[in-house]
């Protein structure tokens, strides 16, 4: 992302106040200031949608259960080293027995959306043939148990579970996994259709094709430049295939068609000019190489030749098709400078002296945001925003009353809620928000020992307890704002 774009960002930062903020509270109701001695409410568009974003593999386990196939994370994870602890998602949070427990749970707290991902292993467990109709059944029970609290269902069709039997094709490393899908997606959409109405294709295909195929820390643990930039373009070719697909019977069933993005500005290290080049290779890699074929029809100049030598004559003109609204995961910078040894010759560097981080060691930079979200603003048309992913890593602290007081997450959400009215401020076309995550889950390659959560998971018993963090984001909720300190 560029600099310039930040700097803009930044000054727009500075002030919480702005025509946006008078506007909203001169009427009064939830977006007004709260009473003297009280944070003040920076309130939020009227109708903003606020949610929760979870993922199949991650919470559903019952890896076995009415004729689920394996994915490429269950045969991950049973590979000895490749998860911390040796852990899998075989049980996970036990969602798919639980799910009513949990959708009580997102009602509670005044949720509008819930954004889950469909299990390709479960609907098709070859990948492609038959249906499994008893593996829609269960998101047939779990969206109709959201829509009777009032929560909008937000599949998406893919969140990293691919099933085993495709990966013995090739995966994504196959240009024939585009009509694969195409089919997967129309199968899952003739079954939910009449009731999901927002759907979303991908979930970060960028992080899939660079720690899933080229530097081997995700399923399948492939490495290599090549395989990660044919990944990522035959996720893109995908992805553009199943959205022409849909299209033609999205207007007549009121669906919204989208997809979901891991956008993190890149910046060099020490702001020097030697790391510079660096950052901007790395932002054509885990940005730009799916967000300018999506909006611009091309591919980041960075990675021409690349993706020429992978590209068939045609696919740029398949992979551009109209969105209804964008998703975009944000967690933190990535902070560049040059390594030989790097798949582009990149590598990852310190944030500024005095950033703070997570407990994975994850810079925290709301402003980053507001600079993504200004990006996408001036240069990619200022589509509908949904932040579908934003959340953090921190040592539960059990507090007196026998809960987890986890304070970090409420300031680390906080900041990045004001960052993105700070960018609604601006003009950027933001609709709703969606943390990450519900439950305490299955980290991929972390396991269980990083915790994301708005709510405990007792490891042995599967006992839910909200933390402090649910009740503060079950306020903002019912304000349609957010405490500016």
């Amino acid at each position: 992302m560029r600099r310039r774009t930040f700097l803009k960002a930044a000054a727009a930062t500075a002030t919480l106040g702005g025509t946006l903020g008078a506007a909203l509270t001169a009427g009064g109701g939830a977006g007004a200031l709260a009473a003297p001695g009280a944070a003040a409410i920076a309130p939020f568009p009227e109708g903003f949608l606020w949610g929760v974003s979870t993922s199949a593999y991650q919470i559903e386990g019952a890896v076995a259960e009415d004729g689920r196939g394996p994915s490429v994370w269950d045969t991950f994870s049973h590979s000895y080293g490749r998860i911390a602890n040796g852990d899998t998602g075989d049980v996970a949070c036990d969602h798919y027995n639980r799910y009513r427990e949990d959708v009580e749970l997102m009602a509670r707290a005044g949720m509008k959306a819930y954004r889950f991902s469909i299990a390709w292993p479960r609907v098709l467990p070859q990948g492609t043939g038959t249906v499994n109709a008893r593996g829609l059944d269960f998101y047939d029970r779990l969206t109709d148990s959201l829509l009777e609290r009032g929560i909008e269902p937000w599949p998406c069709l893919y969140h990293w579970d691919l099933p085993q039997a495709l990966q013995d094709r090739g995966g994504w490393l196959n240009r024939d996994i585009a009509s694969w899908f195409t089919d997967y997606a129309l199968a899952v959409t003739a079954r939910l259709g009449d009731r999901a109405k927002r759907w979303v294709m991908l979930n970060e295909p960028s992080v899939v094709a660079i720690f899933g195929h080229g530097t081997g820390g995700h399923a399948p643990g492939l490495t290599g430049r090549v395989n990660c930039l044919t990944a990522i373009h035959h996720q893109n070719l995908a992805q553009g295939r199943a959205l022409a697909a849909l299209r033609p019977a999205a207007a007549g069933k009121g669906w919204q068609l989208g997809t979901v993005l891991s956008l993190q500005p890149s910046w060099p290290v020490g702001g020097l000019d030697s790391n510079y080049p660096a950052s901007l290779m790395w932002d054509a890699v885990w940005n730009r190489s799916c967000l300018d074929p999506l909006f611009k029809g091309r591919f980041p100049e960075q990675l021409q030749a690349d993706f020429a030598a992978i590209a068939k004559p045609g696919d740029l003109a398949v992979i551009q098709q109209p969105v209804d609204f964008l998703g975009v995961n944000y967690y933190s910078r990535m902070h560049q400078q040059v390594d030989p040894q790097g798949l582009f010759g990149t590598g990852y560097g310190s944030a500024p002296e005095g950033t703070r981080r997570t407990a994975m060691e994850w810079p925290v930079e709301p402003d980053g945001l507001t600079e993504i979200l200004v990006e996408l603003q001036e240069s990619y048309g200022n589509p509908p925003v949904y932040i579908a992913e934003n959340g953090a890593d921190y040592e539960d602290v059990v507090g007196p009353s026998g809960r987890v007081e986890d304070n970090d997450r409420i300031a680390y959400l906080r900041g990045h809620m004001l960052a993105a009215r700070n960018a609604i401020e601006e003009g950027c076309n933001v609709k709703g928000w969606m943390v990450w995550t519900l439950l305490d889950n299955f980290e991929w390659a972390e396991g269980y020992r990083r915790r994301f959560g708005m709510v405990q998971v007792d490891r042995k018993t599967m006992v839910r307890t909200p933390k402090a963090s649910y009740d503060w984001y079950a306020k903002v909720i019912r304000r349609n704002g957010v405490p500016q300190a």
